[in-house]
């Protein structure tokens, strides 16, 4: 029995936790869990425990339904906010009956790039910063009743949504996940929980449990939270920014001081990649309809696929680092929002990097200015293109992607597919808000 199994059947026995449970997500990052009682958990984190693959969206198919959701010990952790009975979980990995890893499984995806890079030598490091909304409730038939109407780094003592934000990043310090600050964000009733530098599949794990842990704490309270990347229109939407870095021997391989820029060619060439695989990992990274309600310009979301230091306006941006700290350099990629699948957008992130350094691909010259004052004529004589508008062109994009094919596997890049675009069809036959109130009196 390995040393973290024997932590974890000690810990339940001396806690007292009474039920554990098994957590994954489907394709599109919902999270999916079953509970086991201690007598089971000793089996489960050996043998995996079974299920019907073919009952979650996007897993199996019903010849070949049964899967094994295999608990990984390092992620036990447990839950604060369960005050009727000790609750603990587990994230698995969901592999085969024969062991081998399934292909419908998100975290198994990144696993694979991980791997990949490892083999490199690098190990991948990402903070993201979590926007969300706090609502009276989310009933889609009346119109959203934000909590506050405070701004950017408001400081309130005693409303709602800030208790609310104080108590879940509590939660999470209380689970073991570090969080480096948390705040109020522009628009009203929206806030930040700002996650602390880890490797990315904890980082994932991380991701599933924090948006988990705020929307329970909103509920326990009686209102409601949201990661939707666009829930009020003439303000900005949730976004996801991420930063990340490739470490190698123990070192931040982004860094060289030789280099006018700081940027070692590792930095380079990762900048690169994702410049050039833009368009074809938006649909992952950004995998809502509603998405791209928050990809527009004048509300600090990205458009344009351009790179620069300290330009909110660039789609990938390079923070100053302070003096002295050069090991603290790193990217920051702003497209993602925060309602998309944090293993698979973490996954075709360093897929892209990864392939910029294989490479070699050539770093464009660095935007300058706010790209949002630019037309169209301007942007396209320096060469700066818009990311897709839309989910429609966003999965065109990804549709003829080898490297996210490659990344995400044939079982979950063909699903996906299939899912976004009944998604995109059935977004098309519905009839908005918006045109009835501008046509019907009218037309």
């Amino acid at each position: 029995m390995s040393s973290q199994i024997d932590y974890v059947l000690r810990t339940v026995e001396e806690r007292g936790i009474r039920f554990v449970q098994l957590w994954f997500t489907d394709v599109l990052g919902t999270p999916k869990a079953f509970s086991i009682t201690p007598a089971e958990l000793e089996m489960a984190l050996e043998e995996g425990m079974t299920f019907d693959g073919s009952a979650v969206d996007g897993f199996s198919r019903v010849q070949e339904a049964d899967v094994l959701a295999l608990p990984d010990p390092a992620t036990f952790q447990i839950l604060p906010l369960h005050e009727s009975e000790r609750v603990a979980r587990i994230f698995c990995n969901i592999v085969n009956l024969d062991g081998s890893p399934f292909e419908g499984c998100p975290r198994q995806a990144l696993h694979r790039v991980l791997a990949a890079a490892h083999e490199r030598g690098y190990t991948f490091f990402v903070a993201p910063e979590l926007e969300y909304f706090y609502f009276a409730d989310l009933d889609p038939s009346a119109p959203l009743r934000p909590l506050d109407a405070g701004g950017y780094f408001d400081l309130s003592m005693g409303d709602l949504p800030s208790d609310l934000r104080r108590r879940s990043v509590l939660a999470l310090e209380e689970m073991g996940i570090p969080v480096e600050h948390a705040q109020h964000e522009d628009a009203p009733s929206q806030h930040e929980i700002d996650l602390r530098y880890t490797d990315a599949l904890s980082m994932a794990d991380t991701v599933m449990a924090t948006r988990l842990i705020v929307k329970e704490v909103a509920r326990q309270a009686g209102v409601s939270a949201s990661f939707m990347p666009k829930p009020l229109a003439e303000v900005q939407g949730s976004g996801m920014h991420t930063h990340l870095s490739l470490w190698k021997d123990g070192k931040n391989a982004f860094v060289d001081m030789e280099h006018p820029s700081g940027l070692s060619d590792i930095a380079r060439g990762f900048i690169a990649g994702l410049l050039v695989h833009a368009h074809e990992i938006t649909a992952v990274t950004n995998q809502w309809v509603n998405s791209y309600k928050r990809l527009v310009p004048g509300h600090e979301a990205p458009v344009h696929v351009s790179w620069a230091r300290n330009n909110q306006s660039a789609l990938v941006r390079v923070p100053v680092t302070k003096e002295g700290k050069t090991d603290s350099t790193r990217l920051e990629y702003r497209a993602p929002d925060s309602a998309a699948n944090p293993y698979l957008a973490f996954a075709v992130i360093l897929a892209a990097g990864l392939a910029g350094i294989d490479g070699g691909y050539e770093l464009p010259p660095e935007a300058e200015g706010n790209l949002f004052d630019l037309g169209p004529a301007e942007l396209a004589a320096r060469g700066i293109t818009p990311l897709p508008g839309s989910l429609n062109d966003a999965v065109d994009a990804m549709e003829s992607s080898t490297l996210v094919a490659t990344t995400l596997g044939e079982h979950l890049f063909e699903w996906f597919i299939r899912n976004k675009r009944a998604e995109w069809s059935t977004y098309k036959s519905e009839i908005s808000r918006f045109e009835l109130e501008r046509y019907l009196p009218r037309l």
